[in-house]
Formats: structure tokens, C-alpha cells, sequence
């Protein structure tokens, strides 16, 4: 069974770092989970943090921008292309940055909950 973990999955998250330790990056690429822990040697190779984060992504920035689009058109009525200039680095920006964090809170809370799965066989 997995150790309690030392850190807080916020911590880990924020960090996107290993759950257990704390210490050991969670993430190869923009979004691909190491296959292990560089420090601790969890095996994160049976993770499945699914479509949660994307999902977290879509609801979050989606309310951040319809309401900072409304804002700006009931205050400026801009043009729609200032829209579409305003909020398309926005949202592009906003998702890259948010998805590695949350991808990494739900990994460290599927740790913490015990949740993480064994790989399947060879």
C-alpha cells in the first residue's frame, strides 16, 4: 500500500511535482507523466488522471473569460475582432498553463486516496 504522502497534493500540484515526496518532477514533457520518480521511485506509470483536467480547464477559464468578455463588451462594445484578439491568446495561454497544474492535483490526490493503479502486465 502507498505511504501517506509528506506533501499536500496542493504543494505537489502547484509544483507538479512526484505526490510522495515532493521532490522529484512529475512531468517529461508539456503534459507526459514520468514513468517513475526521479527521487523517490514512485512508479507513476499506472496513473490515469483521465479527462479530469481538461474538463477542470474547460469550466474554470470558460467562467473567466465569458464574464471578463461580458464585462468588456458592456463597458467598451468593441468591434468583434477586438474580441477575438483579446480572448484567443487568453484562452490559449490560460488552458497550457492551468492543464500541468490540475493534471498534477489530481494525480497527488489519486495518491493520496490511494487511487493509483498498478500497469497492466507486460
Amino acid at each position: 500500500m502507498n505511504e501517506v504522502p509528506a506533501i499536500s497534493p496542493i504543494r505537489a500540484a502547484l509544483g507538479c511535482r512526484c505526490p510522495r515526496c515532493g521532490q522529484g518532477r512529475l512531468f517529461t514533457g508539456l503534459l507526459k507523466v514520468r514513468g517513475a520518480c526521479e527521487v523517490c521511485g514512485l512508479d507513476l506509470s499506472g496513473q490515469d488522471a483521465g479527462d479530469g483536467p481538461a474538463v477542470f480547464v474547460i469550466l474554470f477559464l470558460g467562467l473567466i473569460v465569458v464574464a471578463l468578455a461580458a464585462l468588456v463588451e458592456i463597458k467598451f462594445s468593441p468591434p468583434i475582432w477586438i474580441h477575438l484578439a483579446l480572448w484567443t491568446p487568453f484562452i490559449i495561454g490560460g488552458a497550457i498553463a492551468m492543464l500541468r497544474p490540475l493534471k498534477a492535483g489530481l494525480i497527488a490526490l489519486q495518491y493520496r486516496h490511494h487511487l493509483l493503479v498498478a500497469p497492466p502486465p507486460s
